[in-house]
C-alpha cells in the first residue's frame, strides 16, 4: 500500500500512515527515559540492546528501566510535598506494590521515600522481605483472611484498611488476641466514577470494595468503642488510568465534609485519596504530569477544608503505574506473519497479523480491558512502506492481541526483534502460565548492565509443580 494512501481498517488516531521514516522514532512521552536508537537503529535501553537482552535473558522479556523508575519515584515525592505544602498540608506517599512488585522495586521506592501499599499474604511477605518499614505499609483487600489480618498486626503494619463491617469485628478480635492496638483507615465508595473502563473504577456503589457513607457512619462508631482499634482516617479510590484531577477533586470534597462531620466525634487524622494517575500508552496519549494533578487535588482539598471549617488533614496518596508503567518495556521475537484481506464497503482491505512469541500469558490488560499499546521494531532500521498492523500472541485464543493497531514497517519478518513500551504496571503482575507458557524473566537495566530482579519460569519449574512428574526421576 503506497504511504500516502488510507487503509479503513485504521484507527482515527491512526488515520494517516506515517512516513517511512517515522517508523522507528520513539516518542518521549510513551518510551522510558534512557530508551534511544543505536547508530544502526537498534532499540537501546538503560545502554543495553536489545538484541543482546534477548540473548542472555531469553524471549519474551521484561526491561525495567530503573534510571527512569528511580527518577519518576523521587520526582513523585517532591511533586505532592511542594503542592500539599504550599497548603500547609503535610503528605505521604505510598507506592501501590500491585502495579509491580518485586523485592528490588520495593526498596526503589523506600530509597525515593515512599511508604508501599500491599493487597494480598505474598504482597505483604515481599514488603517484609525487602526490608520495608512496617508503619509505612498499608494493608487493602476486601476479603482479609484471618491469618493476614494475624501477620499485619503482629508485624505493626501502619494501617490496614477497613473494607467491611465484618471486618471490623474480626480485626477487633485478632488485635485483642494480640494484645496490641491497630489504627485502621475506613474505606469508601465516595460515589465519584472514574472515566475508566467499567473494571477499573472502584468508587461507585455497585462493586466489591469499601462501605457507602452511611455504612461507614456505623463502622466508624464501632471502631471507635473498640479496645484495640484506633481510626487513622478515611481512604478512597476512584479508579485506574485516569488523566485528570476532576475526579480525585470531587471525591475530596465529599471525603472533606464526612471528615468535618466525623471530627464531632473525635480526630480523623488522615485523608487517603488513592491512586490511579494514568500514563500515556499511545503517542496520540495526552497524560497530565502528576505536579499538576497534586495541584489541583490540593486546590480542592484546600477549598472544601476552608468552607466546612476543618484543619487540613495528613493526605496520603497511593501512586502505582505512574511510578513504573512507563519504565517498563516488553522485548518480544516475531514469529509468523501474514496478511489478511477483509471485506470493506465493496473492496478489501489489507490488515497485517504479525505474532510474536508471548502474548496474553505475559500481557492481559489487551483482553482484561481493551487496552492499547504501540509496538516498534527493535533490532533495525527499515525503510519500508508502512503496514497497518495487528501484533498477536501465541495462544489459542483469538482475543489474544497485544498491540491492536499500528503502524509497522511492511518488512517486518520472523526473527525480527519488537518492543512494546509502557508494560511497567500490570503486565508481570497479571501474568499467567495459559498453554503451559514460560514466564518472562524481568530484568533492570542501567548504565549499560543488566541484572534479573525475577527469573523466567521454565517449563521445566511448570512440570516440576505436577505430582505426577515431580514423582519421577528426571
Amino acid at each position: 500500500m503506497p504511504e500516502s494512501e488510507v487503509n479503513p481498517l485504521a484507527p482515527a488516531r491512526l488515520a494517516t500512515p506515517p512516513r517511512s521514516t517515522d517508523l522507528g522514532r520513539l516518542d518521549a512521552g510513551v518510551w522510558s527515559a534512557t530508551a534511544h536508537r543505536a547508530d544502526d537503529g537498534e532499540l537501546v535501553i538503560g545502554g543495553v540492546r536489545a538484541s543482546a537482552l534477548l540473548a542472555e535473558h531469553g524471549s519474551p522479556l521484561y526491561v525495567v528501566d530503573e534510571q527512569d523508575v528511580r527518577e519518576r519515584a523521587a520526582a513523585a515525592v517532591a511533586d505532592f510535598a511542594a503542592a500539599l505544602a504550599a497548603i500547609g498540608a503535610e503528605v505521604e506517599l505510598h507506592y501501590a506494590s500491585k502495579a509491580l512488585l518485586t523485592i528490588d522495586i520495593a526498596r526503589w521506592m523506600q530509597e525515593a521515600g515512599l511508604g508501599l501499599d500491599v493487597a494480598s499474604a505474598g504482597e505483604l511477605e515481599v514488603a517484609l522481605a525487602a526490608g520495608i518499614d512496617p508503619a509505612r505499609i498499608g494493608l487493602h483487600g476486601n476479603s482479609k483472611p484471618d491469618a493476614l489480618l494475624r501477620r499485619a498486626v503482629t508485624a505493626g503494619v501502619g494501617t490496614i484498611i477497613v473494607d467491611s463491617q465484618q471486618e471490623v469485628e474480626r480485626l477487633a478480635a485478632v488485635a485483642a488476641e494480640a494484645g496490641r492496638t491497630q489504627p485502621v483507615l475506613v474505606r469508601i465508595n465516595s460515589g465519584i466514577h472514574a472515566a475508566t473502563h467499567s473494571y477499573l473504577a472502584t468508587s461507585h456503589e455497585d462493586q466489591k470494595f469499601g462501605l457507602t457513607f452511611d455504612e461507614a457512619r456505623a463502622a466508624i462508631a464501632r471502631i471507635r468503642e473498640v479496645d484495640g482499634l484506633e481510626l487513622a482516617g478515611l481512604h478512597s479510590h476512584i479508579g485506574s488510568s485516569i488523566h485528570d484531577a476532576a475526579g480525585f477533586g470531587a471525591a475530596a470534597d465529599r471525603l472533606m465534609r464526612f471528615r468535618a462531620e466525623l471530627l464531632a466525634g473525635g480526630p480523623v487524622p488522615e485523608v487517603n485519596l488513592g491512586g490511579g494517575f494514568g500514563i500515556a500508552y499511545l503517542p496520540s496519549d495526552d497524560a497530565t504530569p502528576l505536579a499538576e494533578l497534586a495541584r489541583g487535588i490540593a486546590a480542592e482539598v484546600e477549598r472544601a477544608c476552608r468552607e466546612t471549617g476543618t484543619d487540613l488533614p495528613r493526605l496520603t496518596f497511593e501512586p502505582g503505574r505512574s511510578l513504573v508503567g512507563t519504565g517498563g518495556t516488553t522485548l518480544y521475537t516475531v514469529g509468523t506473519t501474514k496478511t489478511v484481506h477483509v471485506p470493506v464497503d465493496g473492496g478489501t482491505a489489507e490488515r497485517r497479523y504479525i505474532s510474536v512469541d508471548g502474548g496474553m500469558s505475559d500481557n492481559a490488560r489487551p483482553a482484561l480491558y481493551e487496552a492499547d499499546y504501540c509496538a516498534r521494531l527493535a533490532n533495525r532500521d527499515s525503510d519500508a512502506a508502512p503496514a497497518l498492523a495487528r501484533v498477536v500472541g501465541s495462544h489459542c485464543e483469538s482475543g489474544d492481541v497485544v498491540v491492536d493497531a499500528d503502524w509497522l514497517p511492511a518488512d517486518t519478518a520472523p526473527g525480527d526483534l519488537l518492543a512494546v513500551p509502557g508494560t511497567g504496571a500490570y503486565c508481570f503482575s497479571l501474568s499467567n502460565h495459559y498453554n503451559y507458557f514460560e514466564r518472562p524473566a524481568v530484568v533492570a537495566v542501567r548504565d549499560g548492565a543488566s541484572r534479573t530482579l525475577v527469573r523466567r519460569v521454565t517449563i521445566h519449574d511448570l512440570l516440576a509443580l505436577d505430582t505426577a512428574w515431580a514423582g519421577e526421576e528426571h
